[in-house]
């Protein structure tokens, strides 16, 4: 299992999380099982942002006694009232159910804790500027949660938790499928087969790349949710692009984003996990996303870099996909970043080192002119 750095909390997760939301319907061996098998395989951060209290008492106990094994996730405002998640921003209700959780878990810490599920601009300005905020930070500051998160499934609500100086890490929603379409306040909306008429012509939606970069610079880790898009990627019928992707090539896509640092997988079975753990032994191939998507009926990724690789190799060593990710996230800024210059100047091979040869566009699935990026790349960087 691969480790990464989630942004500056200082913590290091498995690139392969675990979602639990799943769990809700097996019973406490099941849970035991399932999650035994994920630590063993080297999974070592885990998503409960479910309020129903069986499930979060098999994952108690399946972790007792490993509890430092694991890095929690744990939800501000995810309740259970009158037998039923209900999302809540009522501090008593929020805080009883956050109380229940560190019970039902025995334990008293949460890793990170999530602002749960903010998906409305002005619902998030209410929540930073009001009460549930000074909530959380109080938990921060008694050493009950250790960073402050949030949830959202919308580009604009994570823009503004990352650009706030409050929130250290946010959990977000990422395929290649999302990835495509305009921010929305609805999620429901992300699995509507009508959203797709709306595909950016362009590929990635630019608030989408544009968060990605924020983040990536300010150092705000990303833990991904919905890297599957629901199974609907798995099946050529529901897939937008019209072809179906595999799992590893799913989270290949997730993982190389900037500034992602796990993927939240939902677990149903100890076979789940290993059809997820099999990305850290996966080929080339195996991984290869851009191919399917560049020769898929219906696509919109021409023009654009998604950092997957396939220009390599480089006769003149360039790490050519590293270029292009750092030059993008500099050309969002008026003045470029000192630490971008000084990655880019640590790299054993820059953009002035191309040749030319133009052997990368050949290979590119999606038509980046790469020649004319690394140019623009030493320009700005060196």
């Amino acid at each position: 299992m691969e480790y990464r750095e989630l942004g500056k909390t200082g913590l290091k997760v498995s690139e392969i999380g675990f979602g639990a939301e799943w769990l809700e319907r097996h019973n406490e061996e099941e849970c035991l099982k399932i999650i035994r098998h994920a630590e063993e395989k080297g999974i070592n951060i885990l998503d409960c942002w479910m309020s129903e209290p069986n499930v979060r008492t098999n994952i108690g106990k399946a972790i007792k006694g490993r509890r430092e094994r694991w890095i929690i996730q744990g939800h501000l405002g995810s309740t259970w009232q009158n037998g039923q998640y209900v999302k809540s921003r009522d501090l008593d209700k929020a805080a009883a159910a956050f109380s229940d959780l560190l019970t039902r878990l025995d334990t008293d810490y949460i890793d990170l804790g999530m602002i749960h599920f903010v998906d409305e601009e002005q619902e998030f300005h209410k929540i930073m500027d009001g009460g549930f905020y000074e909530y959380a930070a109080s938990l921060r500051k008694k050493g009950v949660i250790r960073h402050i998160g949030m949830s959202t499934h919308n580009p604009h609500v994570a823009k503004l938790a990352a650009e706030s100086g409050k929130i250290e890490m946010i959990l977000f929603s990422i395929n290649p499928a999302f990835d495509m379409l305009p921010a929305s306040e609805d999620l429901n909306e992300y699995f509507d087969e009508k959203t797709y008429r709306k595909m950016t012509a362009g590929g990635i939606a630019p608030e989408r790349s544009e968060l990605y970069r924020i983040c990536e610079g300010k150092g705000i880790g990303i833990t991904v949710m919905k890297g599957y898009a629901g199974g609907r990627l798995f099946d050529p019928h529901t897939s937008p692009f019209g072809v179906a992707l595999t799992p590893i090539q799913c989270l290949h896509y997730a993982l190389t984003r900037p500034a992602v640092a796990s993927v939240l997988v939902g677990f149903d079975s100890t076979e789940h996990v290993d059809q997820a753990v099999a990305y850290e032994n996966a080929g080339d191939s195996e991984k290869d996303y851009a191919t399917i998507l560049s020769s898929a009926p219906y696509h919109p990724y021409s023009g654009q870099c998604t950092y997957c690789g396939h220009c390599a190799p480089c006769p003149a060593g360039i790490d050519i996909a590293m270029v292009n990710k750092l030059y993008d996230l500099a050309a969002m800024h008026d003045e470029v970043p000192a630490s971008l210059k000084e990655h880019y100047r640590s790299l054993s091979a820059k953009g002035k080192d191309c040749i030319a040869c133009g052997g990368c566009e050949k290979r590119c699935p999606f038509g980046v002119k790469v020649q004319s990026i690394m140019k623009k790349a030493e320009n700005i960087l060196a």
